[in-house]
């Protein structure tokens, strides 16, 4: 199984309980690299939240309930590490809808196969459709289909 297969699959088990404690799951990163995997969670407040950001506390209360859901489930084979953290400011980008709330910012993605002779775009975010994101680099748009991007984070604002 592919890592962001896994990733998603992960994702789909742990949303709930995520859900439930009161925080918004933003994205799951599988890295297998031999017996080392990392298991990377990311978590935010929910954006009705009065809470601004997701502080240790809170990643540590999730980490505790995700680890005690992943023994019994087990859908890694293998060690693992779990990282529970907050997106932070250069915020990985996992779904169209993430997309779409950060519309006019700037995003750096690096596609899984190049397109036009590139792998890497930095631009800001124009539009989102069912299945592309269009960004624009130096006054030129690109329409990047979903299923292309292999990473893609926004660019913190200083």
């Amino acid at each position: 199984m592919a890592n962001k297969d896994l990733a998603k699959k992960i994702a789909n088990l742990i949303r709930p309980i995520i859900t439930v404690m009161g925080y918004e799951l933003w994205g799951c990163e599988m890295h297998l690299s031999g017996r080392y995997s990392l298991l990377r969670v990311y978590i935010d407040v929910l954006p009705c939240s009065p809470q601004k950001s997701v502080s240790l506390e809170d990643c540590t209360k999730v980490s505790n309930q995700i680890s005690a859901l992943l023994d019994v489930e087990d859908p890694i084979s293998g060690g693992y590490q779990l990282e529970v953290s907050s997106p932070g400011l250069d915020r990985p980008l996992f779904e169209l809808e993430q997309y779409r709330r950060f519309i006019g910012d700037t995003v750096q993605i690096k596609l899984s196969k190049a397109e036009l002779g590139r792998r890497n775009y930095t631009g800001r975010i124009e539009s989102v459709t069912q299945d592309t994101v269009v960004i624009n680099v130096l006054n030129q748009n690109f329409e990047i289909p979903i299923t292309n991007i292999d990473k893609a984070n926004l660019v913190a604002k200083i």
